[in-house]
């Protein structure tokens, strides 16, 4: 089994990735996605006459600021927009895609991250942010992930948890993928990007790293830099739920996915 994330930003070339999760499918092996969201998030967000905004962490983490406006902008671009966009791209090739977000079937349980230490942009200060609407998943429905394989289905999902009170929680995508496959007991998890895998010496695409062990994974996580950061420490939760073996991969080549499980990327692995 291959559970595969989409990336959400620009440049991601999801005609290549459909095409090739038609022919995984049809050849009859089980591949569960899990999709990005950020550009059509920023896309949207823009339209409606709101600013994008980010929260920076003391460590230099970077997320997406979710208050209860934005939230309602996420879903629709999550859930709506790039969801069904997706399912119907896969419905065109004879997949039967199915949609759904964490919040359906309770398929994705996240803890809301109630205070986020964030530094002010205008001051350099710290300061404590507590109406922000993200999360981290702890818990994927296995069970309903299965059934829906069992049943001839391609569960597509976008990164919308639901909270320990029901609230709906934006997640991370990359994050979430990994808790889904560590649930699923995958074979693969591939991470798709708008680059060939983790470079050492960004953007040389000829500085690919082309295996990281587990042992070597802190190490890529302080090499990584902007979004890969996040990839990488995906993949690192993913070793630590069960998972074997981890492919970071560059989804704007043709049959992408075929690609990063034949090792065309940064394989990270036990």
């Amino acid at each position: 089994m291959i559970v595969v994330k989409i990336g959400g930003g620009a440049g991601v070339n999801n005609d290549a990735i459909c095409a090739d999760i038609a022919a995984i499918s049809q050849r009859g092996e089980q591949i569960v996605v899990v999709h990005g969201t950020s550009d059509a998030v920023n896309t949207l967000t823009e339209r409606v006459g709101m600013e994008p905004r980010t929260l920076q962490s003391p460590s230099g983490h970077v997320s997406r600021y979710t208050d209860a406006d934005t939230l309602e902008i996420y879903t629709m671009a999550a859930a709506g927009q790039m969801n069904k966009m997706l399912v119907a791209k896969l419905q065109s090739l004879g997949v039967n895609a199915l949609g759904l977000s964490g919040v359906d079937g309770k398929l994705m349980i996240a803890r809301r991250k109630e205070a986020v230490r964030a530094i002010d942009p205008t001051t350099g200060k710290q300061r404590v942010v507590r109406d922000d609407y993200t999360g981290r998943v702890e818990q994927v429905n296995g069970d309903l992930l299965t059934l829906l394989l069992n049943a001839g289905y391609v569960p597509v999902i976008a990164p919308l948890a639901l909270g320990l009170e029901c609230e709906r929680l934006n997640v991370d995508g990359d994050r979430a993928a990994a808790q889904v496959a560590g649930a699923l007991k995958a074979d693969t998890l591939v991470i798709l990007t708008n680059v060939p895998g983790l470079l050492a010496n960004f953007p040389d695409e000829s500085s690919l790293i082309k295996h990281i062990s587990a042992g070597e994974v802190e190490r890529a996580i302080e090499i990584a830099g902007g979004r890969m950061k996040k990839k990488v420490l995906a993949a690192q939760e993913a070793l630590e739920v069960g998972l074997s073996r981890i492919v970071l991969a560059d989804s704007r080549k043709s049959a992408p996915i075929n690609a990063a499980v034949a090792g065309e990327g940064t394989v990270i692995s036990r």
